[in-house]
């Protein structure tokens, strides 16, 4: 079947199956089904390599060195033979290039091999040299014949994102290449520039069909750089484009309640408010109030680090609800946070006559009916409360403000649920994180919110001091401790909880609290694990909070936990097994009160550098926004906690770690753009409006491009 068939056949040509590629078939097309997810034409295109490995030169094997990450060499192999028995058996060739001898060295497919390689024949090998005894091998090479094709080198390999079940049917990123290769020459016509050409030449990006090409079959790192930059460029601007767009509409569309009223904000800022507010607490404040007044729905994230003082904000924003005839809700993701949120409103709540309520999955049958009657009633002006508020027998005469805390624990659904709370006029939405967010990730997980940060902790709060210990400093440690716990202090102690074995993690906890029991004999310790049943978690949390226990050995369930002022020392053991947010929300724990505060990272001498800087960065600060950037540059988008249910769209080439000043060109030109010509009417904007009822009409996921 030829492509001008194909394409009569089929209404679009990127919705044509891979099994009519040339070279593929229907078992290849089956395998590629099963194991990437490639049914069509636009599937296979967009499968993008993730790194290109430099063919262009060659090596000698006298000149290798183990620094190099791989080495491309022309030889001829001299002798063929198999080593060992069993599950040592192994295939080794001998091959020289003039220069020297080297082993190529084969586990796996030895009967393959044995077949299907020549001695006294002329190949070119690549891979990573490694020497033994003074003698160079290399495992599991890339080898293929010397031909005239191949001789002068010259040309970039892509590595594509593969299983074991494809290498093991030998579909490996050369065959993928190859269909790659037959899918691009036929396709080059199809291929629609999606860019209004004042950006193309603004930004100097090369065209679309241009890029496809050269980033899967780059000539040079010149063009393979041309063609990432102009990929990466289009898919944060398409991405960024529909995050503003839903912005802009919330704001034209979506009417709010108007909060203009300030009486119970007053009667509290003058009289009950306990402290001086931060001058950031203020900034947001206004900036939140502003949002409340216009008219408009609010969609506002607030981040803020451990101990900044969002919990105040929350409240002070719902009396601004209040004022206005309206009801409030704050939603938590676990029944200790909503409680202690509860407890620490409860009493602002009183001073005001307000009436507050607690909703969680624990609260009683006969205590939810008088809560559900209340809201409806309008009685119950503020409402706390987990998941359970999410439930459809929660309903409320007129809920005005939703605000949520840790936002990356829901998903974006479930938001959407609270949103639908107010059938007549969509309530205004705060949502808050004490995971600081690095500027790239916040553009593109919440680009359609507005964003406010509390960057300055409130007067009075000491930094936490932070230093490294190794274990031989057990001793002088454990010292420290006893002088705080002498001085009426209490002590955070914190083991790893690595899931994959939460047996090992019990004995390394068991084994922690025994040491310190046995190091601290008059002391009276709590512990605190994810094995333990719910009450008797709350009773061993209990006690710390009363100060009859002063040290709590606990694995990493205490993170998002109990205010607990008089700890003022957290001891985090095997502090390389923590991520650098972890350590940092941990670590957050302590500085709640006047007192002096330290965090203790006791690691074995043997880390790696990445550990390395992990540990440095919190000893040298506690700026939550400066960790977050190192962490985002450690670990990439992927990991930062709750990106995969947060609505972030799947970034298939950029990378917020390294393109952030793509990003903000990107962005920039989609604010350009739609200020000017939001329904793109001008025919510059032609290619965007297109592309955009492109990506709403197809099935293929022609849009993960964009």
């Amino acid at each position: 079947m030829t492509p001008d068939t194909i394409s009569s056949v089929r209404t679009r040509f990127f919705d044509t199956k891979i099994e009519f590629l040339k070279g593929v078939g229907p078992q290849k097309a089956a395998l590629l089904n099963q194991e990437l997810g490639i049914f069509t034409f636009g599937d296979l295109i967009q499968h993008y390599p993730f790194r290109h490995e430099d063919r262009t030169v060659f090596h000698q094997i006298s000149q290798l060195n183990e620094q190099l990450p791989a080495a491309q060499i022309k030889g001829r192999l001299r002798e063929i033979t198999t080593v060992g028995e069993g599950n040592k058996k192994r295939l080794v060739a001998y091959f020289s290039d003039g220069t020297g001898l080297m082993e190529l060295v084969w586990f796996q497919s030895i009967n393959w091999y044995e077949k299907s390689l020549r001695a006294n024949t002329e190949y070119i090998v690549y891979g990573k040299p490694l020497s033994f005894g003074g003698r160079w091998s290399i495992t599991h090479p890339d080898i293929d014949l010397l031909t005239n094709e191949n001789q002068g080198g010259g040309f970039w390999q892509p590595i594509y994102p593969l299983t074991e079940k494809l290498r093991r049917k030998f579909v490996d990123s050369r065959a993928i290449s190859k269909m790659m290769r037959s899918l691009l020459e036929i396709s080059r016509s199809h291929i629609r520039e999606t860019l209004p050409e004042d950006l193309t030449r603004k930004y100097r990006l090369i065209s679309k069909a241009d890029a496809l090409w050269h980033f899967h079959l780059p000539e040079s790192q010149k063009s393979l750089h041309q063609a990432q930059r102009r990929l990466k460029f289009e898919e944060l601007f398409y991405n960024q484009f529909r995050l503003i767009k839903n912005k802009l509409l919330h704001k034209t569309e979506y009417p709010g309640m108007v909060f203009s009223l300030t009486n119970l904000v007053k009667i509290f800022y003058d009289q009950f408010l306990p402290f001086q507010l931060t001058n950031a607490q203020i900034r947001v404040l206004h900036e939140i109030h502003e949002d409340l007044k216009t008219g408009k729905q609010m969609n506002r994230l607030l981040q803020g680090d451990v101990g900044s003082g969002k919990t105040i904000v929350a409240f002070i924003s719902m009396l601004f609800a209040l004022d206005n005839d309206a009801q409030a809700c704050l939603m938590a993701p676990t029944e200790i946070l909503a409680d202690q949120h509860y407890q620490g409103l409860k009493k602002f709540a009183e001073l005001l006559g307000v009436n507050i309520g607690k909703l969680t999955g624990s609260t009683k049958k006969k205590e939810r009916e008088v809560i559900h009657k209340q809201l409806l009633d309008g009685s119950m002006q503020i409402i706390v409360g987990t998941h359970a508020l999410l439930e459809d027998i929660v309903q409320f005469k007129n809920l005005g403000l939703c605000i949520i805390d840790e936002q990356h624990r829901f998903g974006v659904a479930q938001r959407a649920r609270l949103w639908a709370k107010n059938s007549r006029i969509y309530p205004h939405m705060l949502v808050m994180t004490a995971t600081p967010i690095p500027r790239t990730l916040a553009m593109t997980l919440y680009g359609d919110l507005d964003i406010s940060a509390i960057d300055e902790l409130p007067a009075g709060r000491k930094p936490i001091k932070t230093v490294h210990r190794y274990d031989a400093h057990r001793t002088s440690v454990f010292g420290f401790i006893k002088e705080e716990i002498a001085k009426g202090r209490q002590i955070y102690m914190v083991y790893p909880l690595i899931e994959e074995s939460e047996k090992m993690d019990l004995k390394d906890l068991m084994d922690g609290y025994e040491s310190v029991s046995r190091s601290f004999p008059d002391v009276p310790i709590s512990i605190l694990h994810g094995k333990m049943k719910s009450q008797d978690k709350d009773y061993e949390m209990g006690r710390f909070v009363r100060h009859e226990t002063k040290i709590l050995v606990a694995t990493t369930v205490i993170e998002v936990g109990v205010n607990v002022p008089n700890a003022s020392v957290m001891v985090i053991e095997n502090a390389e097994r923590f991520g650098l947010s972890q350590l940092h929300q941990l670590r957050g724990r302590v500085g709640r009160g006047a007192e002096q505060s330290y965090c203790i990272l006791m690691t074995d001498y043997k880390i790696s550098k990445d550990t390395k800087l992990r540990i440095e960065t919190m000893c040298r600060t506690n700026d939550g926004f400066e960790i977050a950037e190192v962490d985002l540059q450690l670990r990439g988008p992927g990991d930062i906690s709750g990106t995969q249910q947060s609505g972030l769209v799947d970034l298939l080439v950029a990378n917020l770690a390294q393109d952030g000043e793509i990003l903000k060109a990107a962005r920039l030109s989609a604010e350009d753009i739609l200020g000017r010509d939001p329904d793109l009417l001008q025919p510059a904007h032609k290619p965007i409006k297109l592309h955009l009822d492109n990506l709403k009409k197809e099935e293929t996921n022609w849009s993960r491009i964009s």
